[in-house]
């Protein structure tokens, strides 16, 4: 009998290589530059925004606190605010909470709103104040914003704040207010000061508060008298 010779398998073109980024979008260094290089960047009107907004990110890696200054400038800017707070975040030093404080005083709308939010994070207390006085702002966004804000702060005196804006603000400005009145007692409950806690729950229980709010609190009430960790 005749054997037949299997047939060679016909070849598969090759796969085409990927394109290449246009060099604007091409990162480059710049995930490996020191903070003098980035700031160059950022302080270069030449440098793209692909490029800024890489080097805010970088920054941000670096917690570079002598970036701060050219990504306080960036903070108005439409396209590269958030990179620009990206960058600040994690910076430890005192200077990033100045910059960002200093902008609130010079930014609207979605920039604002960001800057707050970024306060919020770093929990910078010096900031309750401005934030406080937002929370009454024409701006329900922004009000918003400010109260989620403090109650991220924590503390005495931003539950002051809030407990005076719960009877002043209407609608979801005032459930936000409340919100953060939540999120201030569990912050109580973080650091050991449970009778604060409680306090702030019993206050967040009467008829007036909205339901969600008032059952989140009674909660909070309950689990705390009922722990078995909590001192007799």
């Amino acid at each position: 009998m005749q054997q037949t010779t299997p047939s060679a398998p016909t070849p598969q073109p090759a796969k085409p290589k990927p394109l290449a980024p246009p060099a604007e979008f091409q990162e480059g260094g710049i995930s490996s530059m020191d903070a003098a290089a980035l700031v160059r960047i950022l302080t270069d009107t030449n440098s793209s925004e692909f490029q800024k907004a890489k080097a805010c990110q970088r920054i941000g890696e670096l917690g570079a606190k002598e970036a701060v200054p050219a990504l306080a400038a960036l903070l108005g800017d439409e396209h590269l605010s958030v990179y620009a707070r990206y960058g600040l975040e994690p910076i430890t030093d005192p200077s990033a909470d100045d910059a960002l404080r200093a902008a609130l005083s010079k930014l609207k709308g979605n920039q604002l709103i960001g800057v707050i939010n970024s306060i919020g994070k770093r929990r910078d207390s010096k900031a309750s104040p401005a934030l406080a006085r937002m929370l009454h702002g024409p701006d329900p966004e922004v009000a918003r914003a400010a109260a989620a804000a403090l109650g991220n702060i924590g503390g005495v005196s931003s539950v002051k704040e809030l407990q005076a804006a719960l009877a002043r603000t209407k609608g979801m400005t005032r459930m936000a207010v409340a919100d953060a009145s939540l999120v201030c007692a569990e912050l109580f409950l973080a650091e050991g000061k449970c009778d604060q806690a409680l306090s702030l729950y019993a206050s967040l229980s009467v008829p007036d508060v909205q339901k969600p709010v008032r059952l989140a609190a009674m909660q909070g009430i309950i689990r705390e008298e009922t722990s078995t960790s909590r001192p007799r």
